[in-house]
This record gives C-alpha cells, sequence and structure tokens, in this order.
C-alpha cells in the first residue's frame, strides 16, 4: 500500500464513524477515496478525507 494511504476501516475510525458510513457516504458521492484497488477496495488519505467532510460539512 503506497504511503500514507489507509484501508477504510481505519479511515473510518481516524474520523469517529462507522465503516459501513463511510461506505455510504462513497456511495452517495459525498466523499471520494483517494484510490480505488483493481479489486474495488477503497485506500484512503486521512488528511484528505477530513478536508472533504469539512468541505461536505459546509454545505
Amino acid at each position: 500500500m503506497p504511503g500514507d494511504l489507509v484501508p477504510t476501516k481505519d479511515a473510518a475510525k481516524a474520523v469517529g464513524v462507522d465503516r459501513r458510513t463511510l461506505q455510504r457516504w462513497v456511495s452517495e458521492g459525498s466523499v471520494k477515496p483517494t484510490l480505488t484497488t483493481a479489486g474495488g477496495h477503497h485506500r484512503w488519505n486521512i488528511e484528505d478525507l477530513k478536508r472533504q467532510l469539512d468541505e461536505r460539512n459546509r454545505r
């Protein structure tokens, strides 16, 4: 896994939500993972995710 990218479970924990909540937000288009693997697994940069959530909350 490159650099500072983490799986969905770890990203969700870092921002204080359940893994399924983060997956739902991706499905809704509210947030976008940094990378999606060939197998369909999402990888996240935590700082980017926090930025996306800040923007989402401002709307």
